[in-house]
C-alpha cells in the first residue's frame, strides 16, 4: 500500500516538471519573437524578399540550444556516473562518450525553414531541371542547316515557300518533306494568316489546307516565345477536328513540321485510355493540342485542360462537324477560349453552305475569305471506272481484280458496318491479307490497323466512310467502291484517297441493282458523266477448289504418290473379284435351272437359254479384258512416277 502511494507521488511530480519545461520553452520563443519585432526595421525589408531571421534571434536561439545541451549533459552524467563507494562500476553510455569527445549527441536536426506562402518549398535539382526543360521547350533546337541548301527556281503562277519568309526550322522540315511550291490554298491564305489575320478557307480534300494552318501556328510560336512559365494542360494553339482518325493525322503532320523545334504536341480523343491521357496533360506543358470535341469537353469539365491561354484556334472540317451534330460542343469550346479579339481563328471546311458561313462570322473577326474553286471536283489524276454487275458477281469480280492485277495497297469502301465485316471475313478465307476499319473496331486496334497499312503489312483495308476524310496514306494505288455512296460528296472523298500529291490512281465502282440509281446524282456533282462498262467474263468466276487440291497434290512427295497408286490398285482388284464372283453365281444359277427343267423345256426355250448363257459369258470375258488393260495403265503411271 505504501509503495503504491510513492509511485503515484513520483508520477505526479514528473508531470509537473514536464509542464514547467513546456511553459519555459514557450516563454523563450515568445520572448525571441518579441525581440525580432522590435529589432526589425521597415527600411531593411524588401518587397519580394522572403522572411529573414534577425541576428539577435539567431543569438538567442543558439544560447537556448547551449542551455539545453548543458542540462542534458548534467542529467545524463548524474544518472550514469558510478558510485565511488560501490565495488561495481556502471559502463558509460554512448551519449556520454560522444559528449566527452565534443561531438553533438544524436542525429543532427533538419533546419526549420519559414516560407512566406504555403505553396513555397525548397528548390531541388529535379525542379531546376524541369524549369530548364520548360525554358528549352520555347527555344528552338540548334540547327546548322542553311536555307541556301533548299534551291527552288521561280515559276510563273506558282508560289515558293521561300517567298513567305518562314523561319529556318519550318523551311528545314518542308525541305525534308520534299515540297517545293505552295498549293493554291496555301499560296492564297498564308500571306494573310502569317500576319496574324483571321481566315476562312474552303478547299477540297488533299489540297494542303492542313499544312497551311500548321505552318501558321509554328511560325507564330517561334516568333513569339513565352517568357513566363505556363501551367500544365494550357495549350497555346488548339485544333478541333471531328474524327479520331483526322486528329491523329493532324498531330502526325504537326510533329513532322515541328521536328526541328522543342514544341510539345498532344492529341486527345475518345476510345483511348482516359487516365493515360490525363497523366500526359498533368505531366507537361503543351504548345499545340489537337482534340475531338467530346473528349476535350470531358477534360475541360474536370479542370484537366485550361483554355484561357489559347492564342490560336483552328476549326477543321466544320461542315462535317455540323453534319455529325458536334456544333453545340464546339460552341462551348469556343466560349471557353479568350474572346475573338484576343485570339487568331482559322476556320476551314470542304464545303461552305449558309450555316457554315454563319458560324464563321460568329467565331472570327474580319476574316479573309479564301475560296479555291477547282475546275473539277474530283482529283484529275484518278482514273474512274464503273462496272455494271449483279450483287452475286461483286465478290468474284473483287477477288479477281485484287489477285489478277496483283494489287498491293487497296482501300475497299462499303456503306454499312455489316458489309465491311462480311467482306473482311470472305477475303480472309480466300487468303488475302486484309483488315477492317469501322466504328465497331476498338480505337487501339484502329490505330494499329492504320499503321500496319501505312507500312505495307496489310494488303487490303476494308472501311466505311470513317476513313474517307482526312486520312492521308501514301501509295494507295486503287480505291474500290463495293457499294456506291448515298452522298455524292462521299464519292469524291473516297476516290480522293488515291492519286494524292500528283500521283496517279484508279477508282473502281460496282453498280448493281441496289445502288446504280446513285450514279446520276454523282454525275451532277462532279460535272461530267461516268463511263459504265461490263467486266470481262474471266473476272466474274471464282477459281474452283479443285485447282487448290491439284496445287497441294503437286507439292506432295513421290513416296506419297506411290502409296496412293498402290492403294488404288488394291481397290481396283477387289472390285474385279467381286464382279467376277457375282457373274459366276448368276451363271451357275442359270445352269442349275436348266438341269432342273431340262425335261420339261421345249426346243425353242432351250435355244433362248443358250443365247442368254453366251451373252453372259461374253460380258465376263470383256470385263476381264478391261481389268487387264486397267492393270497395265496403273503400272505405267507408277513406273513414270518412280522415274
Amino acid at each position: 500500500m505504501f509503495g503504491n502511494i510513492i509511485k503515484f507521488v513520483r508520477k505526479s511530480l514528473d508531470k509537473l516538471t514536464k509542464s514547467d519545461k513546456k511553459k519555459t520553452g514557450i516563454s523563450k520563443k515568445a520572448e525571441a519573437v518579441r525581440r525580432i519585432d522590435t529589432d526589425r526595421k521597415p527600411e531593411n525589408i524588401r518587397k519580394n524578399e522572403p522572411f529573414r531571421k534577425s541576428d539577435q534571434y539567431k543569438k538567442t536561439q543558439s544560447s537556448t540550444k547551449k542551455q539545453d545541451l548543458k542540462g542534458k549533459q548534467q542529467s545524463s552524467t548524474s544518472s550514469h556516473v558510478a558510485d565511488t563507494s560501490g565495488k561495481q562500476q556502471i559502463k558509460k553510455s554512448p551519449i556520454i562518450k560522444e559528449l566527452q569527445k565534443g561531438k553533438p549527441a544524436g542525429k543532427p536536426k533538419t533546419p526549420n525553414t519559414s516560407f512566406k506562402n504555403k505553396n513555397e518549398r525548397i528548390q531541388r535539382p529535379e525542379d531546376q531541371k524541369s524549369e530548364l526543360q520548360q525554358k528549352s521547350e520555347v527555344m528552338p533546337l540548334e540547327d546548322h542547316w542553311d536555307s541556301s541548301q533548299f534551291k527552288v527556281d521561280p515559276a510563273d503562277g506558282k508560289t515558293r515557300f521561300h517567298d513567305l519568309n518562314l523561319p529556318k526550322e519550318i523551311m528545314h522540315a518542308i525541305y525534308d518533306s520534299g515540297f517545293q511550291y505552295c498549293t493554291p490554298i496555301q499560296a492564297e491564305i498564308l500571306f494573310h494568316t502569317l500576319t496574324g489575320k483571321d481566315a476562312t478557307g474552303r478547299a477540297q480534300t488533299g489540297t494542303g489546307k492542313t499544312a497551311a494552318f500548321l505552318i501558321t501556328i509554328l511560325a507564330k510560336l517561334i516568333r513569339e516565345p513565352l517568357q513566363t512559365k505556363r501551367r500544365p494542360g494550357a495549350p497555346r494553339a488548339l485544333i478541333v477536328a471531328p474524327t479520331r482518325e483526322l486528329v491523329l493525322q493532324i498531330s502526325d503532320d504537326a510533329k513532322k513540321l515541328s521536328k526541328y523545334t522543342r514544341f510539345r504536341i498532344m492529341a486527345i480523343y475518345g476510345g483511348m485510355d482516359y487516365q493515360k491521357q490525363k497523366k500526359q496533360l498533368h505531366g507537361q506543358s503543351i504548345d499545340i493540342l489537337v482534340a475531338t470535341p467530346g473528349r476535350l469537353l470531358d477534360f475541360y469539365a474536370r479542370h484537366d485542360v485550361h483554355l484561357s491561354q489559347v492564342e490560336m484556334l483552328i476549326i477543321d472540317e466544320a461542315d462535317r462537324m455540323l453534319d455529325m451534330g458536334f456544333i453545340p460542343d464546339v460552341r462551348k469550346i469556343v466560349r471557353s477560349t479568350p474572346p475573338k479579339e484576343k485570339r487568331q481563328t482559322l476556320f476551314f471546311s470542304a464545303t461552305l453552305n449558309n450555316d457554315v458561313k454563319r458560324l464563321s462570322s460568329y467565331w472570327t473577326k474580319d476574316s479573309v475569305f479564301v475560296d479555291i474553286e477547282p475546275e473539277q471536283v474530283e482529283v484529275e489524276t484518278v482514273n474512274q471506272i464503273v462496272y455494271i454487275v449483279t450483287n452475286e458477281e461483286k465478290l468474284p469480280l473483287l477477288f479477281n481484280i485484287i489477285t489478277q492485277k496483283n494489287l498491293e495497297r487497296v482501300i475497299i469502301f462499303a456503306n454499312r458496318r455489316d458489309e465491311t465485316r462480311d467482306l473482311y471475313e470472305l477475303l480472309k478465307k480466300k487468303g488475302i491479307s486484309c483488315s477492317i476499319l469501322s466504328g465497331d473496331v476498338d480505337q487501339k486496334q484502329r490505330i494499329r490497323t492504320l499503321e500496319d497499312f501505312k507500312q505495307g503489312k496489310i494488303r487490303v483495308l476494308v472501311a466505311t466512310d470513317v476513313a474517307g476524310r482526312g486520312i492521308h496514306i501514301d501509295g494507295v494505288s486503287h480505291v474500290i467502291n463495293f457499294t456506291l455512296p448515298q452522298d455524292p460528296e462521299d464519292y469524291v472523298h473516297r476516290i480522293g484517297r488515291t492519286g494524292r500529291a500528283g500521283a496517279s490512281g484508279t477508282s473502281i465502282s460496282f453498280a448493281s441493282e441496289d445502288d446504280s440509281f446513285y450514279i446520276p446524282a454523282i454525275e451532277n456533282y462532279i460535272g461530267h458523266s461516268l463511263a459504265c462498262t461490263y467486266p470481262e467474263e474471266n473476272l466474274l468466276k471464282l477459281p474452283e477448289e479443285k485447282s487448290q487440291e491439284s496445287q497441294t497434290s503437286k507439292a506432295e512427295t513421290p513416296k506419297n504418290k506411290t502409296v496412293e497408286i498402290k492403294n488404288k490398285e488394291i481397290q481396283a482388284e477387289e472390285v474385279k473379284t467381286k464382279q467376277i464372283k457375282t457373274e459366276g453365281v448368276k451363271t451357275k444359277g442359270v445352269k442349275t435351272k436348266e438341269l432342273k427343267t431340262k425335261e420339261d423345256m421345249t426346243p425353242e426355250t432351250i435355244s433362248e437359254e443358250k443365247k442368254v448363257v453366251t451373252e453372259t459369258s461374253n460380258k465376263i470375258h470383256e470385263e476381264k479384258l478391261n481389268s487387264d488393260q486397267m492393270d497395265k495403265d496403273i503400272s505405267k503411271t507408277s513406273n513414270a512416277s518412280n522415274e
